[in-house]
């Protein structure tokens, strides 16, 4: 039997070969850490009979695909177990790998709570020190129902039978007294299982329809090593000390409330922060070249009709009718979910030649989707938001040239935000989309050759691009590791067909534009609640809501610092006064729980010498330098 190997060399193996034979025939430190292989592009297990003539790839538990698999063997053969070992009558449901670790729903007479954790660890730790095998069996939809309906495991049951296959169903056995349905695949053994820990616990509905019973999912995390382990989970304890929904109530920079789900009330330091970034990005938008402009946020259901949004995007949408006061009929339209369709019928207005192109409209757009209450996440994930949005009409000639110059603008102004790097993906063609086939292998090679020939590095991610046109995406990584899509580029050459959008080129022919939707930041909401996490809520000086306070440590010095206020504030400086009559201890932890980046503490001696004691957030210690000084050190400071 012959077996294609990576590299496109082959081995000749006996028929009825497995993976593991071919890890061994490769070498033993293969065998010793193979655990799956990938024949012809899918994953099977590692006692999977190879075919002839296949390509097949070794996985070991040291790559990610392997710890992937590990994640997925102690969801389905340990955690599973341990639960059916200390709550016998319990029910299985679903137990599937998420990023950086894995949950098992379950239903169960007894309630499961944090506290319980601990117990379920132990006995996990129990099934794992035997080092058990795990062994798979195919069987058909009869069979494969009765094991289950002898087990009452109606879950598992309801699964078999909602499935359309007749036979190989994968069960995999533990010792031949635990047995799991699983797509697979799974270690062979649990000897290979590392390190772990079990998170929380929370409800969560069997399919996610509230229509039907409430299940306990356990959530954990796992890794190859207790060192890996330790530092992810100090990264979770991190990420929330910087909780940007923790840090705006501390700060008391927004809310959320009932009465408007997934919307914003900002306050008046989280509006400033707002209007400061949105004031930045404007400024670099004019000094490269576009033009602003504003749209509509309630249109007709035509335009989205034709655009077609209304039929690939209608469910995210917030439909309202009205009556219309001389036709008896009712008017359907929508909250506009992005800004593209109204830049269009802009640029729609007035011919346009080739040499006014590129043309380039940016918007701060308030845009509305529906999103599921279950999906929503302080600012993160909202229903109401704003974009940095912008779309650039060109030529398919200058789709090079623009790709290189928005990532210059969008590098320099990550840069100035506090993020040096960047990831570039470079996202496909969707199931579901717009336009044909050959308009996509146009668009997706257009945009591959300009990211190639401008030598930056990228992946691909199949089947994520926008129903309109391929992408890229900017993925940023933060302060502790965490990874945030951003920054999107996406070439369409769909709308400017379908809404008509026209120039008239050098043979003195009409032609559609290609038009690029682009943003750098994407949703304001989200971005802030980046660049507090970011920050742990200590912003750079320029964004700080509150740059300065004038704390007096007694009464006799209230003028002296209003007089500095003023100063300050002249300058452009973003300061306040704190008279009251407390303990200047007390002032500064409050105003430094706020994050305020600069305290001046005011005594007697202060106001008689005309100095200022500057003290720094994060730092114990206290400079006093000469007002004057003081003032042009803070002004120079306030620059980006």
């Amino acid at each position: 039997m012959k077996i294609v190997l990576p590299d496109k060399s082959s081995r000749e193996l006996p028929a009825e070969s497995t993976g593991f034979d071919l890890a061994k025939d490769i070498g033993p430190g293969l065998a010793k850490s193979a655990i799956a292989v990938v024949v012809d592009g899918i994953q099977k297990d590692l006692n999977d009979v190879l075919k002839d003539k296949s390509e097949v790839s070794i996985i070991t538990i040291d790559s990610k695909e392997g710890i992937d698999i590990m994640r997925h063997t102690l969801t389905a053969q340990v955690l599973a177990k341990a639960v059916k070992n200390l709550y016998p009558e319990s029910k299985l449901a679903i137990g599937p790998t998420i990023e950086n670790g894995f949950y098992y729903d379950v239903e169960c007479s007894e309630a499961i709570s944090l506290d319980d954790l601990d117990k379920i660890e132990r006995e996990m730790h129990k099934i794992i020190k035997s080092e058990s095998s795990i062994t798979k069996k195919l069987l058909s939809k009869k069979e494969a129902l009765k094991v289950f309906k002898s087990l009452d495991e109606s879950y598992k049951e309801e699964i078999i039978n909602e499935s359309d296959q007749e036979d190989d169903f994968q069960l995999y056995y533990q010792d031949d007294d635990f047995v799991d349905l699983c797509r697979g695949p799974h270690l062979p053994s649990l000897g290979f299982i590392g390190s772990f820990k079990l998170t929380k616990v929370s409800g969560a509905y069997w399919k996610g329809d509230a229509n039907n019973k409430m299940l306990t999912r356990i959530y954990g995390t796992a890794w190859n090593t207790d060192k890996d382990l330790n530092k992810y989970l100090n990264t979770l304890e991190e990420a929330e000390k910087r909780d940007h929904r923790k840090l705006g109530k501390e700060m008391d920079l927004f809310h959320f409330q009932d009465e408007a789900p997934g919307m914003v009330f900002w306050h008046p330091d989280g509006w400033t922060i707002y209007r400061n970034l949105r004031n930045f990005v404007r400024s670099r938008l004019q000094d490269s070249g576009y033009i602003e402009v504003n749209t509509p946020q309630v249109i007709d259901r035509k335009l989205w009709e034709a655009s077609g949004h209304w039929d690939k995007y209608r469910e995210n949408m917030f439909i309202t009718e009205v009556d219309e006061e001389h036709a008896n009929e009712k008017r359907i339209n929508a909250l506009k979910p992005m800004n593209c369709p109204g830049h269009v019928q802009i640029y729609n207005q007035g011919i346009k030649s080739y040499k006014d192109l590129p043309l380039k409209y940016a918007e701060f757009g308030l845009c509305h989707r529906y999103e599921p209450s279950g999906t929503m996440h302080g600012l993160m994930r909202v229903r109401a938001f704003t974009q940095d949005d912008g779309h650039i009409f060109c030529t398919e000639n200058q789709i090079e040239s623009e790709t290189g110059l928005f990532i210059e603008f969008l590098s320099s102004l990550y840069a100035d935000l506090g993020f040096k790097d960047f990831d570039i993906k470079l996202s496909t063609r969707p199931e579901m989309r717009v336009g044909t086939d050959e308009i996509w292998d146009k668009a997706e090679e257009a945009l591959e050759a300009a990211i190639k020939n401008l030598g930056y590095p990228y992946r691909i991610d199949e089947g994520d691009g926008a129903f309109y046109g391929p992408k890229l995406d900017f993925v940023l990584t933060d302060a502790i590791g965490r990874e945030w899509q951003c920054g999107t580029f996406q070439l369409d050459f769909n709308l400017a067909e379908r809404l008509d959008a026209q120039y008239v080129g050098e043979d003195g022919k009409k032609h559609h534009p290609v038009m690029i939707h682009r943003a750098v930041l994407g949703s304001f909401e989200r971005f802030i609640g980046i660049l507090i996490e970011n920050y742990a809520g200590k912003f750079p000086f320029w964004l700080a809501p509150q740059q300065v306070v004038i704390a007096s440590i007694i009464s006799d010095v209230n003028d002296y610092s209003v007089e500095i206020m003023n100063l300050l504030k002249k300058q452009g400086i973003r300061a306040e006064v704190d008279l009251r009559n407390e303990k200047i201890s007390y002032k500064v932890r409050e105003h430094s729980s706020k994050k305020v980046p600069i305290i001046l503490a005011i005594g007697k001696n202060e106001m008689n010498d005309k100095t200022v004691s500057i003290r720094r957030i994060g730092s114990k210690d206290t400079n006093v330098l000469q007002l004057e000084d003081a003032i042009n050190e803070i002004v120079k400071e306030n620059k980006i």
